[in-house]
């Protein structure tokens, strides 16, 4: 299924290449162009429909179990001082998204929101490790019964479009949908410095069925 965070781009790409094949198979000629404009349409309506698909997870059960949020690849994991919601120390586990994984994410925990913020940044490309602190993200910060998890929605050079429904307050569950990040990007999670870590560099994580870490 197409996520509903996409539905305007989606919507609006496929009136577009509807009306590029019609005017295509009416218009054009010499037939080399005509078709290949229709083969345009169609492998980019496809590259989109992939780019929005929603597909549904399974979440592991547990109070401890901290699941990844996102789809993609695991590129750092490193102790950092977290000093906005930890107040302390921390475990930063890094997740690259290409433009070809599933990009909605999904709650870490289950639990009660306590920090949001914005930060209107750069656009870094993803991978590099200033893009964690200079591009523009949402910062959220969840608490569970287990501990706290902090965690970022980070654009890069191609993904400048974040999307975040939670709010302050919010009681979420672990698996569930919360947003996405359009075209591809990062997202960070921090974790307590004594969590059990369940991913190294290299590992790729599924949104809401990976297990990151286990609360200690």
């Amino acid at each position: 299924m197409v996520t509903k965070y996409g539905y305007d781009v989606f919507f609006t790409v496929a009136v577009v290449c509807v009306v590029l094949i019609l005017a295509a198979l009416v218009f054009l000629e010499p037939k080399v162009l005509k078709y290949g404009v229709v083969l345009f349409s169609v492998a980019f309506f496809g590259f989109v429909l992939n780019f929005f698909r929603d597909p549904d997870r399974v979440t592991p059960a547990g109070e401890k179990v901290i699941i990844s949020p996102a789809d993609g690849k695991v590129i750092r994991v490193q102790k950092v001082q977290e000093g906005e919601f930890f107040g302390s120390e921390a475990v930063m586990i890094s997740i690259f998204m290409s433009p070809l994984n599933v990009h909605v994410n999904r709650n870490p925990v289950s639990g009660v929101v306590k920090h949001l913020r914005y930060v209107k940044g750069e656009y870094f490309a993803a991978f590099e490790d200033k893009a964690s602190e200079k591009n523009e993200q949402m910062v959220i910060g969840m608490e569970g019964v287990h501990g706290r998890v902090l965690f970022k929605q980070i654009a890069g050079f191609v993904a400048r479009r974040i999307v975040c429904t939670l709010q302050v307050g919010d009681t979420v569950r672990a698996g569930e949908r919360f947003g996405m990040i359009k075209f591809g990007s990062r997202v960070d999670v921090f974790v307590p410095l004594n969590a059990v870590l369940r991913v190294q560099v290299g590992d790729v994580p599924v949104a809401g069925e990976t297990v990151l870490a286990e609360f200690h």
